[in-house]
């Protein structure tokens, strides 16, 4: 099955041109958004919206078909963020003036271990954008 080039677009615009997991802008990267299935296929999953959240490259491939991961506090696993079901600022808050995201729940982090949400170069790059106040996103403050 393929994913028809209107719901691509539903979805990315429903993300704000957003990563639904960082939250990185693909107008600040000028990097498209890929389609990210949240059960992958290989498990069953399908291309119906109610799978599918717009997702930078680096977060896709970092994900891969994970569906849980270790939560760093209790060592248990933990199901991964989804933003189908699940409201962003209810598993993350941005720290560090914005450069760091941070798991406030056991879903949220396993998601910024599992995903490398604070790899070295987001949070240089995440630096350079909150010196021109494009960063972070307001509305997930």
């Amino acid at each position: 099955m393929s994913i028809s080039d209107s719901l691509r677009q539903q979805v990315i615009e429903e993300a704000n041109y957003r990563c639904e997991y960082c939250k990185t802008s693909s107008r600040l990267t000028g990097t498209p958004l890929v389609m990210e299935h949240i059960l992958p296929r290989s498990q069953g999953g399908s291309d119906d919206r109610s799978n599918l959240a717009a997702s930078c490259y680096r977060c896709n491939e970092f994900k891969g078909v994970k569906t849980d991961a270790p939560d760093p506090e209790t060592g248990q696993l933990a199901p991964l963020f989804n933003p189908r079901t699940q409201e962003w600022r209810d598993h993350f808050a941005w720290i560090n003036g914005g450069t760091h995201v941070i798991g406030v729940t056991p879903t949220g982090r396993a998601t910024v271990i599992a995903l490398r949400l604070n790899n070295e170069n987001m949070v240089e790059a995440r630096s350079l954008w909150i010196e021109f106040s494009w960063h972070p996103p307001v509305d997930e403050q």
